[in-house]
């Protein structure tokens, strides 16, 4: 879970040989698989390198200057890309002089001149370069001149749509529909975050939780609720201190303001470990998102929250019981 610094073109030995395809690929979804197992199975048909290009901030983040919550970063992007087979993950720096860099630049200058390319694989909607003014109809034009051929994905759909980053991201962060959301990432969307102090509040009504501060802060939060949750703890624990080693737990996470305690203008994470009892301050721990269990609500009392809480618990352990 300890993020690894990505390579970066200045790291790049060029191979003419290598099979390469080119996006942000944030979230690592479905349909980005599928570009990726289409380059990866040229790849091996060919004895080219696999290689995936990618961008770090996002790219829209630079062109339009607001912020685009990830459902990846970086090295966690690096992370599954290699867990697919794909040999190289380039990340390049995404700068408002890079974005200025034209499509057929782009295309000469870095895919073949400094990373190598013998085919380009792409999906059927990719648009690159200064004001996204390349396709691949630029790219098979290119590809005759330059010798590379191309390689054009289809578009893949659940649900009745193409499976996309900003979709996600919406069933995230405004419905927290992480059951739709497994679904279209092919995976449960996770994050990390190191457990720090908070007020002590949840263990004088029974329920003690880890407060989580979110490693990156540009990750893409769950809409505010209550969640089921499977968390990671690492093997960097204390033994010795009543802690377990590397062990995987049921849990409950509230995200949310505390309305029933007043409220807070900051969002907090919460998780309480099912079966757990130890100490987990200074760890950083690895969550991921099965079901949302209800909305954040307010309650008359500290006894009404206690008995929602009981129910809650209840439902996460049937929830967590029925995807085991």
């Amino acid at each position: 879970m300890t993020d690894q610094d990505p390579l970066g073109l200045d790291g790049v030995t060029q191979d003419k040989s290598s099979v390469v395809t080119i996006g942000t690929f944030d979230g690592v979804h479905a349909g980005h698989r599928e570009i990726v197992g289409a380059l990866v199975g040229r790849a091996r048909e060919t004895g080219g390198c696999s290689t995936v290009v990618t961008f770090d901030p996002h790219p829209r983040e630079v062109t339009t200057g607001t912020l685009v919550p990830l459902l990846t970063t970086a090295s966690e992007r690096t992370r599954l890309l290699e867990a697919l087979g794909v040999e190289r993950c380039i990340v390049v720096p995404f700068t408002r002089e890079f974005a200025q860099i034209s499509s057929q630049d782009f295309v000469v200058d870095i895919v073949c001149g400094r990373i190598g390319a013998s085919e380009i694989v792409v999906g059927y909607d990719h648009a690159f370069g200064r004001n996204r003014a390349g396709d691949h109809s630029l790219l098979e034009a290119l590809g005759r001149e330059h010798g590379f051929s191309v390689t054009v994905v289809p578009p893949f759909e659940r649900g009745g749509a193409a499976v996309s980053s900003s979709r996600i991201r919406q069933l995230l962060s405004v419905d927290g529909d992480v059951t739709a959301v497994c679904r279209l990432l092919g995976r449960r969307y996770a994050l990390d975050g190191r457990v720090v102090h908070g007020d002590g509040r949840g263990r004088t009504i029974g329920f003690p939780t880890a407060n989580l501060e979110v490693v990156s802060t540009r990750k893409a939060i769950p809409h505010r609720g209550v969640y089921a949750v499977r968390v990671v703890v690492p093997d960097n624990t204390d033994k010795d201190a009543g802690r377990l080693g590397e062990a995987v737990y049921d849990g409950m996470m509230n995200i949310g303001v505390r309305p029933t305690f007043g409220g807070t203008q900051e969002v907090h994470l919460e998780v309480h470990l099912l079966d757990f009892d130890g100490s987990l301050y200074g760890t950083t721990l690895h969550v991921e998102f099965v079901e949302r269990l209800r909305a954040e609500q307010k309650f008359e009392s500290v006894n009404a929250l206690v008995e929602q809480l009981s129910l809650d618990r209840r439902r996460c352990r049937e929830a967590l019981q029925a995807v085991s």
